[in-house]
């Protein structure tokens, strides 16, 4: 019995040809064979050339995620661990740097796997499994991961949304190795830091943001700052050790905070320095607007504001809202740190968005340093929506 294939509709293969990896259901002709969810299926072009191979999701509207664009290349445990030696090779500098105990080592399609996500966080390796075609060779994948890294534990949080429409259920647990401790300690340059990998936000910690979180310490010096959507204090933290008066943090979830006053204990920082406050961010800048507080440097790092196409115009009001107050609330001079990490609005859809809330703010803005994702979490050019962190750096004139 040979191989499962899809066969793509005319003229669909052209996104192919420039190598993204993605074909969506639309674009499928017709499936030869029964493939399981997760399975190697070969692609096949309207009049039966070979184009590729990858693996089969039939409950998602991403159909086949492409693992080869040579479609006479094996789908095997020898093909997994090529591309992980090359994943992890490629961050050598990183994971060699005794600064940095907080890696990314795979970065889903930017790194020809896609749907999965390893981060490193000291002795312990957190996985992400968030397609059928990962999800099939899990195994395989995670025997060779515990090959190429030397780790006390491999730990799972296939614990994503994204799941569901892959049509998979959420997965926890111990996949090789040690349980991790409740808290492993990381080290991120000259700050420390507590990482809760069982229950926290993704794998545990933003490594994304590390270089951006390393530049805001840069204009905290003497100033009053305001962290939103503070999370475990990483960008407080750092601003604290760039010489920052004062920190408030403010942050939805109360166990976030308890992490965050115990990341500012960790790094020797003045506690008396930080005031924490749980409780909504759109409401809580609202009190300060209304009372008339004002700081130089704000961080806005929230949450993903859509997770479909349908869901933009309701994330560009938030994101509006939250920027209009932030502005508001700047010092002359000031400074604010603005992100986005919906991957889906667009970087100029995100500027424009700015704009609009200094405009309705009243205040005169300048854009001093556009920012994106830590290098260890790559974009494939033939895979642009890779690039999802979106940040600026705006001065209030």
């Amino acid at each position: 019995m040979g191989m499962a294939s899809v066969i793509l509709k005319s003229g669909r293969e052209k996104a192919l040809h420039r190598r993204h990896p993605w074909i969506f259901s639309g674009a499928i002709a017709s499936v030869q064979g029964t493939p399981a969810p997760g399975e190697t299926v070969e692609i096949l072009a309207q009049d039966r050339r070979r184009l590729a191979r990858g693996a089969y999701s039939p409950h998602s509207q991403i159909t086949v995620r492409v693992w080869t664009f040579n479609p006479d290349e094996e789908i095997s445990p020898a093909f997994f661990r090529g591309r992980l030696e090359r994943a992890i090779a490629s961050r050598r500098d990183l994971t060699e740097s005794k600064d940095l105990t907080a890696v990314r080592l795979v970065h889903s399609e930017s790194d020809g796997l896609p749907g999965l996500i390893v981060d490193r966080y000291g002795g312990f390796l957190v996985c992400q499994f968030m397609t059928a075609g990962s999800e099939y060779w899990k195994q395989e994948i995670v025997a060779r991961i515990k090959d190429l890294v030397p780790c006390a534990g491999i730990y799972e949080r296939s614990d994503l949304d994204v799941r569901e429409k892959e049509g998979l259920q959420p997965c926890t647990g111990i996949l090789a190795g040690d349980a991790p401790p409740d808290l492993v300690e990381i080290r991120e340059g000259e700050c420390r830091f507590l990482v809760d990998i069982l229950h926290g936000h993704k794998t545990g910690f933003y490594l994304d943001q590390r270089d951006n979180r390393a530049l805001a310490a840069g204009y905290a010096r003497g100033s009053e700052v305001l962290n939103g959507f503070a999370y475990t204090g990483g960008f407080g933290v750092f601003a604290l050790k760039g010489g920052a008066a004062r920190v408030t943090h403010v942050e939805s979830s109360s166990d976030a905070l308890a992490l965050a006053a115990k990341n500012v204990e960790l790094n020797n920082l003045n506690a008396d320095q930080v005031e924490s406050v749980a409780g909504d961010v759109f409401q809580v800048l609202r009190q300060y607007r209304d009372s008339r507080r004002e700081f130089d440097l704000i961080i806005l790092d929230p949450p993903k504001f859509a997770e479909s196409m349908s869901q933009i115009e309701r994330a560009g009001r938030g994101y509006k809202d939250i920027n209009l107050l932030a502005f508001k609330l700047l010092r002359p001079g000031g400074v604010l740190f603005t992100f986005s990490c919906s991957g889906l609005l667009a970087p100029d859809l995100f500027q424009k968005i700015v704009a609009g809330a200094a405009l309705d703010a009243g205040r005169d803005v300048q854009i001093i340093q556009r920012l994106s994702q830590a290098p260890d979490h790559p974009t494939l050019l033939s895979f642009p929506e890779g690039s999802y962190l979106k940040g600026l750096v705006c001065r209030v004139l």
